[in-house]
């Protein structure tokens, strides 16, 4: 008897587990437009009534404009994410324009949410990701009109303008909202403000080197 219950409670935990892995993991809806205005933090954004969505939730305009890259890095990034297109919501997609002046640089950045595939339109990038501990391996290539790279999600990547003409890229990520570090400003422009002393033992340097990074990013 005792032998038998225990065979049917094994028989239902794995009916239970079968169940959960085919269960559907993707929308039940025919899309989830963002409620851009709802006060409700779910992990994503919560739809919008269906019957009030229309074309321009799924729409956006303006990658054909270059973006202003005169700045420090020289370079200017135009995300279409879900707070452009409201109806990428659930959709687990976006992309991005990344405009570069010559030697402009899209510095040493991750998306912790999202892996990314870039190809250039225009000039010529160098490109690269390194890898984690502990080998950091550095993954880089020149890139000209057409070719195309991958940067694995999470990996802390970059892009530079090597040649003598501005540079287009536009690159795909596999997530409605990637989100973005970039090392530099996460250091020196965190609020409240980072602890100098932890920044200059990262670094080996000294604390008033600190202070003159800090100041050129505020």
């Amino acid at each position: 008897m005792a032998s038998t219950q225990i065979c049917l409670i094994g028989l239902l935990s794995v009916s239970f587990f079968v169940a959960c892995l085919a269960a559907d993991s993707n929308n039940i809806l025919d899309f989830c437009v963002a409620d851009i205005y709802s006060h409700v933090f779910v992990n994503g954004a919560p739809c919008k009534d269906p019957k009030t969505a229309h074309a321009d939730d799924f729409y956006f305009t303006g990658l054909d404009k270059q973006g202003n890259f005169s700045n420090p890095m020289g370079s200017k990034a135009t995300p279409v994410y879900v707070q452009q297109i409201p109806g990428l919501n659930t959709l687990g997609l976006s992309m991005v324009r990344v405009d570069f002046a010559p030697d402009g640089l899209n510095p040493p950045h991750t998306h912790p949410r999202a892996s990314e595939i870039m190809t250039v339109l225009e000039g010529t990038l160098e490109v690269g990701f390194i890898g984690t501990a502990p080998d950091y391996r550095h993954f880089s290539k020149i890139l000209n009109k057409g070719d195309v790279f991958v940067f694995p999600m999470g990996l802390l990547h970059y892009q530079r303008n090597v040649g003598k003409v501005n540079a287009v890229a536009i690159a795909a990520l596999n997530s409605q909202n990637p989100g973005t570090s970039s090392i530099a400003p996460a250091l020196f422009t965190s609020k409240p403000v980072l602890n100098d002393e932890i920044i200059s033992k990262t670094f080996l340097f000294d604390k008033k080197n600190v202070v003159i990074l800090r100041s050129k990013f505020n």
